[in-house]
């Protein structure tokens, strides 16, 4: 399964600037290789369901954690936040959610391309 999902992220990288990021999702069994391009850079983590992996940061900083695949949700335990991952109506729905008193939910929904 390969999927490929479109987007303009506003105020990410600098607050005049927009990107079109693209990522690209391939699974293969219980491995996955995810993407994410903007002009000029490129973000890629290979990790298998079920284990621990190590990862990188969109800063590049690695890391390793356990990843889980429940009920078509891909769930990762990043240093400062949860990422999910599921498909829910053709649609890739990203959530990043931090933990704390003062936590902040992120979600991004990417269309197919």
């Amino acid at each position: 399964m390969s999927l490929r999902v479109n987007q303009t992220m506003r105020n990410f990288w600098k607050p005049s600037t927009d990107h079109k990021v693209v990522t690209e999702v391939v699974q293969d069994g219980n491995d996955f290789t995810w993407t994410q391009s903007i002009p000029n850079w490129t973000w890629t983590n290979k990790f298998t369901v079920g284990q621990e992996c190590e990862l990188s940061t969109m800063k590049n900083i690695k890391f390793k954690a356990p990843v889980s695949l429940e009920n078509g949700k891909l769930s990762v335990p990043f240093p400062k936040y949860l990422f999910t991952a599921e498909i829910i109506d053709d649609k890739l729905v990203i959530t990043c959610v931090t933990t704390g008193e003062k936590g902040v939910t992120f979600r991004r929904v990417n269309k197919r391309i």
